[in-house]
């Protein structure tokens, strides 16, 4: 089975050699520039299982997710994304007494959404999938940003203070939301 992995070997000024699946299902092993090729061939075949399991992972991942959205889709995404965000921003801003300088949407591979620290809000196009809570959560956390630049309990408190049941948001994000998210890295 592991004629069928593409495997990367990188060779550093690092002490030990360690093992890394990628998104895209390649092996990537990275050794020390004093490891033989024999030892690092040895160390691939002892971890195959290893590899074989986590491979298949990342093409189960893969398939859950779905197809790779088209640019039409994440264009579509997009407008959608600009037309929803302007009444959230103008519900939340006032209530916190914060006001962006800028706000943009972009098809992100990391981020639902950042703030820069001039008041800059960036915000991901995959919104458009999100439902209206989790669009609520991603919009007050930027604003919040506007307040207090970091995730200190004082940043959750305030958080909390717009939406009590944030955690639910939260939780949509790093399981749903990473599935689309993972529709946008192939």
């Amino acid at each position: 089975m592991m004629e069928k992995f593409e495997i990367q070997v990188i060779r550093s000024a690092r002490k030990t050699i360690s093992l890394q699946v990628l998104k895209d299902g390649t092996v990537q092993v990275r050794a020390p520039y004093f490891m033989t090729d024999a030892a690092v061939r040895q160390f691939i075949a002892q971890h195959r299982e290893w590899i074989e399991k986590h491979v298949e992972r990342v093409e189960q991942r893969a398939a859950a997710a779905g197809p790779a959205f088209t640019g039409a889709e994440l264009k579509a995404m997009a407008e959608e994304a600009k037309r929803f965000l302007p009444g959230l921003i103008d519900t939340y801003a006032p209530r916190l007494g914060v006001y962006p300088t800028r706000i943009t949407v972009r098809n992100q591979k990391t981020r639902w959404g950042s703030c820069s620290s001039k008041g800059s809000l960036n915000f991901n196009c995959l919104l458009a999938f999100a439902p209206e809570p989790v669009r609520r959560y991603v919009v007050i956390h930027e604003l919040c940003h506007l307040k207090e630049m970091n995730h200190s309990p004082a940043f959750w408190k305030l958080v909390a203070s717009q939406m009590p049941d944030y955690q639910n948001a939260r939780k949509w994000l790093k399981t749903e939301g990473q599935r689309l998210i993972e529709r946008l890295s192939r």
